[in-house]
This record gives structure tokens, sequence and C-alpha cells, in this order.
């Protein structure tokens, strides 16, 4: 009987040991970046999700970059011209002199100053439904700066009370920014200047 030689199947190249090893890493690279984009956004903020629902993203506004010398606008459903309206296009700005809102040196708000409240209410349920709001409290700059804090922030709690209680908007959307005296928007050295500055601004960040 002849005898058979059986060579020896060669072995792979070591290039396409590095190919597969290469193609192994993307696959895995891959499927962790999968997982990761399940709960987390572009941004790195965790965002919600379900089953049954799109992931809502969770933002903030930057609070401190509201610019209170915006460009006035004209609103159409503002037809009260003790409210003053601004806007840059990314936040509208509701502003109401503190002689309009409060009848004395205290919190509470006036009849009239309610009633302007009611229009402004109106308008953020209309048109900016679902909005994230800041209530900003201004002062002049008449007396201990700590003082004008806050009691800023007791006239912006007071309208943000309002807003909540009475205005038909969510708690959770509404939160208190005291400037006190830190954003003039009107020169403190005369008398009309400062009855500028004492004042309550409504900012109102649309929905994303």
């Amino acid at each position: 009987m002849a005898h058979l030689e059986v060579e020896p199947k060669p072995a792979r190249p070591w290039w396409v040991w590095l190919i597969i090893v290469i193609l192994a890493i993307l696959l895995a690279a891959l499927l962790f970046n999968k997982c990761n984009n399940e709960t987390t956004g572009t941004s790195g903020d965790t965002i919600a999700t379900d089953s049954t629902e799109a992931p809502i993203a969770m933002t903030t506004p930057d609070w401190n970059s509201v610019d209170f010398n915006a460009a006035t606008q004209t609103d159409p459903d503002i037809s009260d011209s003790d409210i003053q309206t601004r806007s840059n296009g990314t936040y509208t700005i509701y502003t109401l002199g503190e002689n309009i809102l409060f009848p004395s040196a205290g919190n509470d708000l006036s009849e009239s100053g309610v009633k302007k409240l009611e229009m402004i209410a109106g308008v953020i349920s209309k048109r900016f439904d679902g909005a994230t709001i800041g209530v900003y409290g201004s002062t002049d700059s008449t007396g201990p700066a700590d003082e004008n804090k806050e009691l800023g922030k007791e006239r912006a709690t007071s309208v943000k009370d309002w807003l909540t209680e009475k205005g038909n908007i969510s708690t959770e959307q509404v939160s208190v920014q005291s400037l006190g005296e830190t954003e003039p928007v009107a020169n403190n050295e005369t008398k009309s200047g400062r009855q500028q500055n004492r004042n309550v601004s409504i900012v109102v960040f649309p929905k994303q």
C-alpha cells in the first residue's frame, strides 16, 4: 500500500489576524455607542425615555445671559402700554414697573397690576405652552445692596405666586431671579431713572 503524506494546512498570514482584531474592536465600539445613546443626549444631558414616547431633552436656560436692554417689540396681543415687551429671538421679556404692580412699598399686588398680569398670562398660555419662565425682581440703587436683593426677590415671588396660582401656569415652569440693583435699565441718578429700575420682568424661554 502506497504511503500518503498529508501536508499541514498553511497558517493564516499575520495581517489576516490583524484585520480580524480591528473589525472586532470596531464592532464592540459601535455596540457600546448605540447603548450609550439610548440613555444620554448628544450634549451629555440625561433624557427621559419611554417605549411609547420620543426622548425629551432636559435643558435649562442661562438665566444670567438675559439682556434686559434687548430690542423693544410690538406684541399684537399686548394692548396695554404699561407692559413693556422686549425680545432677542431667543426669549421674550414682559416688564412692569413697581408703581404699576404694587400700590405701596409692600409686596401685595394692586388690582390694576393683576389685570396686566392676566394679559401676560393669557399670552403665555396662548403662544408659549410649556415655556420655561423666569421672574426677575429689580430695584434702584437706593439703600443697602443686600436689602435691595431681598426686596427684588420678594416682589418677583409675589408675581410668580400669582402666575402659578391664578395665571394657569405650572409651578414647575416658573423660577424666581432677584437682580436687586445690579441690572439697571436707566440712570439711578435721576428720579425717573430710579422709577424705571424698580420693576419686575417676566422672561419667557419658549419650549424647544
